[in-house]
């Protein structure tokens, strides 16, 4: 049998199961990649929205880490979910010493529209993880956070896009424009220069719950098998696409994704 390939997520979960660390697993294995999980809050949530929240305090966090950093080593690790400044510092720490792709996720609020992480994690995200990571991958809002003014159209997203990279000193940015009012277009910000986008119908439903963390897992996953960056987030884009296109609508808010339905290479 040949090596399975690994891939770590470190982030908060989700009992529905749509988002978090829970989306993150389901996409590993739907990519047939190895997942860990280390866990920086317990969230409760569900397609309605978030009704609490408790960051694991630093030595079980700590501790979690070690097993994983001591024992088995991650091919890609995501990082979603770093509710305070304190967890980020953490896990900076250990992302320093491996050399493998790190995707950042910056999770700052819940499809809900709940705020998930305090301002002065956000400032700490900026200064600790952005240089470090190979991808980030901000939908819109998130984006207008690290740009400081809003995104309304492309030619605002291909400038904030350079920006952000150049700014925090970012290997490749991803923007997706799942906000957009037309279709749903990303941009891929390369090490290089060049600026790839990548298109899909627009899929009119409410069941978006866990999209972000589902498309940054699809990319580590990929990354995890050695994909370039621009093959792993077209494969996410595909992957997103159709597990949008064939939720299965649970819950009585915005409802999880399907993460078996794709059945792409």
């Amino acid at each position: 049998m040949s090596k399975i390939n690994v891939a770590l997520t470190i982030a908060g979960t989700d009992p529905s199961g749509g988002a978090g660390i829970m989306a993150d697993l389901k996409s590993f294995q739907a990519r047939g990649v190895y997942g860990m999980a280390v866990v920086t809050s317990v969230v409760a949530q569900n397609t309605q929205g978030v009704q609490d929240i408790c960051n694991l305090d630093q030595k079980i966090l700590d501790e979690q880490l070690k097993s994983v950093f001591s024992d088995i080593t991650p091919g890609a690790i995501k990082t979603g979910m770093l509710a305070e400044v304190e967890i980020i510092e953490r896990v900076s720490q250990y992302l320093n010493t491996i050399s493998c792709p790190y995707v950042l996720d910056p999770v700052m609020v819940a499809t809900s529209g709940d705020r998930l992480i305090s301002t002065e994690a956000v400032e700490a995200l900026k200064e600790k993880l952005l240089p470090i990571a190979t991808i980030i991958t901000p939908n819109l809002p998130e984006a207008e956070v690290l740009f400081g003014k809003e995104l309304k159209d492309e030619a605002a997203i291909l400038e904030a896009g350079k920006i952000i990279q150049s700014k925090y000193g970012i290997k490749n940015v991803v923007i997706k424009g799942g906000h957009l009012e037309k279709e749903a277009k990303d941009f891929l910000f390369l090490e290089d220069g060049q600026v790839v986008t990548f298109s899909a119908e627009r899929i009119h439903t409410k069941h978006t719950h866990g999209t972000g963390c589902t498309y940054a897992a699809v990319i580590t996953a990929e990354l995890a098998k050695v994909k370039s960056v621009q093959e792993a987030v077209g494969t996410a884009k595909h992957f997103i696409t159709e597990t949008i296109k064939t939720a299965p609508e649970l819950g009585h808010g915005n409802g999880p994704v399907n993460h078996v339905s794709y059945k792409g290479d």
